[in-house]
């Protein structure tokens, strides 16, 4: 329970579920990044641009080349902060963090290109969408790999 605890505090912001584990200076670490790259992305104003149904807008003010760090700070926080509570104990389990982050930059990447049933999800929605595959292909991977191969610890 308590690594679930951590990994959803860690969704909420990287760097807290670091902090309650008792990391205090990885947690300050990931906080300030989370800032900086929030900051020089602009990417609290595209989230509430993209929630009031302006995603063109979000799309136009995103600054992409400091966004594109986010997605792997974002799942590694995530990860890290439930590994160290205690979870992740199955080999393989960090392959559905990896591959959302994998797959949440690639959707960053085409999201202000791509319209699905002529909507537009711009910078904030098409990511997150995209943590869907990335967290099946991370648990199919590591759901194959543990039936055909045995990791060396």
């Amino acid at each position: 329970m308590k690594a679930i605890e951590q990994l959803l505090w860690s969704i909420a912001l990287p760097g807290f579920g670091q902090i309650l584990n008792r990391k205090y200076f990885k947690g300050a670490l990931f906080i300030f990044l989370e800032f900086v790259i929030n900051t020089q992305s602009r990417f609290n104003e595209a989230i509430r641009l993209s929630f009031l149904g302006n995603t063109h807008e979000a799309s136009h003010i995103i600054d992409f080349e400091w966004l594109m760090f986010y997605p792997c700070l974002y799942f590694y926080a995530m990860w890290d902060a439930f590994k160290d509570a205690g979870g992740g104990k199955t080999p393989y389990s960090f392959l559905p963090f990896v591959f959302s982050a994998y797959f949440v930059t690639v959707g960053l990447m085409y999201s202000s290109h791509v319209t699905f049933l002529g909507i537009f999800f711009g910078p904030i929605w098409l990511p997150m969408l995209f943590v869907i595959p990335g967290i099946c292909i991370g648990r199919l991977l590591q759901i194959l790999l543990l039936k055909f191969h045995t990791p060396h610890q």
